[in-house]
């Protein structure tokens, strides 16, 4: 089961929540009581998704919106004219009261968008990967008087034709020059 996080200044809508959401198997809630706790958790342990309301004991959930990483997608479950207050177009909005399928709706939805995110803003390849594959390329270059497009290209079709990662590929050539 995913996990998401839960910020409520109010505990016991914050209980009735994770009971929701755990007892339909739509996720595991990590329940923080502060903004300051919600950033150092999503920072740990990479959780998708924030669930809170309006406002938390140290700030708003617009502000805290603004902190979390850009793979990290919010839900703010609060009245409607609380709602009205977000300027934040990004924050996803739930007007309190809500029903059980609603909610469990919402946040299913809100999973698939913080892997969406995910997908988007996590780069492919750490930074050592992409200098391997750059040196690579420069050796080729070099030694064959290619183009970058042209190394580039050589690369990709030899890690497909042998059924191998393009960095695999990358520290063959690597390694057939020393």
């Amino acid at each position: 089961m995913e996990q998401v996080i839960l910020a409520f200044e109010n505990s016991k809508s914050c209980l009735r929540i994770k009971e929701i959401l755990e007892n339909s198997g739509t996720a595991a809630c990590v329940v923080c009581k502060s903004a300051d706790q919600v950033r150092r958790t999503v920072n740990k342990l990479h959780i998708p998704a924030v669930i809170c309301g309006y406002k938390l004991a140290d700030e708003t959930a617009e502000t805290l919106f603004s902190d979390l990483p850009l793979s990290c997608a919010m839900l703010v479950l609060a009245p409607q004219n609380m709602l009205d207050l977000i300027q934040d177009d990004d924050i996803f909005r739930l007007p309190a009261p809500v029903s059980k399928r609603d909610l469990t709706a919402s946040v299913r939805m809100l999973l698939q968008m913080g892997h969406r995110l995910e997908r988007f803003v996590r780069p492919r390849r750490s930074q050592e990967e992409l200098d391997l594959i750059a040196q690579a390329k420069a050796l080729l270059m070099d030694r064959n008087n290619m183009t970058e497009e042209q190394a580039h290209r050589f690369l990709q079709k030899t890690s497909m034709d042998n059924g191998t990662k393009l960095i695999q590929t990358a520290q063959m050539v690597l390694d057939s020059a020393e």
